[in-house]
């Protein structure tokens, strides 16, 4: 399904790396002080967007499930406290999903592959270096920039042509990027994208036409 396109965009989280109950932990410490209904309720949001920034989830937690003003400024800290803590937690080999990593080194000469991931760009970055994977991509991007930019950004950039691009996530979130750009998108490691996506990897082989 793969070899008609020459350009491969990468999610991040659940699709190279599993590192989504990992980032539900980390709001979980840094809203430790609200009351657990309130973070229960940002939990079952966050797992429904997983292609969303923290940052917007930041002000979901507290415009929409608080009722309540909150400030940039107040948004920037908690999202610091949160890298804080990823960046203590995420550095782990041991995390990567072999299946797709394994592809993606094993195809480097055969595709342009960048990452749109929504979570922080900064971030990602330090992590892709601790675990040894940023020499396989042209470019890593992430949040506070929203998805549906990153991915305009990288096709203005690199001037590619839409139907040789292909976006691969695991969330609504990125089916809505892949549409608003207009390339074509495949879902991974979720089984409900099954319904609403043409294309769907079950397990990524070496070879991109199997």
């Amino acid at each position: 399904m793969l070899s008609k396109y020459k350009v491969l965009l990468w999610d991040f989280d659940g699709v190279i790396m599993d590192s989504m109950p990992i980032r539900s932990k980390g709001f979980e410490l840094v809203l430790a002080k609200y009351p657990k209904e309130q973070v229960d309720e940002l939990m079952a949001f966050h797992e429904a967007n997983g292609g969303l920034s923290r940052y917007v989830k930041f002000r979901y937690f507290f415009e929409e499930i608080r009722k309540e003003p909150v400030t940039e400024e107040q948004v920037l800290v908690l999202a610091a406290k949160f890298s804080e803590i990823m960046l203590s937690l995420l550095m782990d080999k041991g995390l990567l999903i072999q299946d797709s990593v394994e592809f993606i080194k094993n195809n480097q000469e055969n595709f342009q592959m960048h990452i749109v991931s929504g979570s922080d760009g900064k971030e990602l970055k330090i992590i892709n270096e601790s675990v040894g994977l940023s020499g396989y991509f042209k470019t890593i991007n992430g949040s506070p920039t929203p998805k549906k930019q990153l991915v305009e950004d990288v096709l203005a950039a690199y001037q590619y042509d839409k139907k040789d691009v292909i976006l691969i996530g695991d969330s609504i979130n990125d089916l809505d990027a892949a549409s608003f750009n207009d390339i074509s998108f495949a879902g991974y490691n979720n089984t409900e994208l099954k319904r609403v996506s043409e294309n769907y990897i079950e397990q990524f082989t070496c070879n991109p036409d199997q």
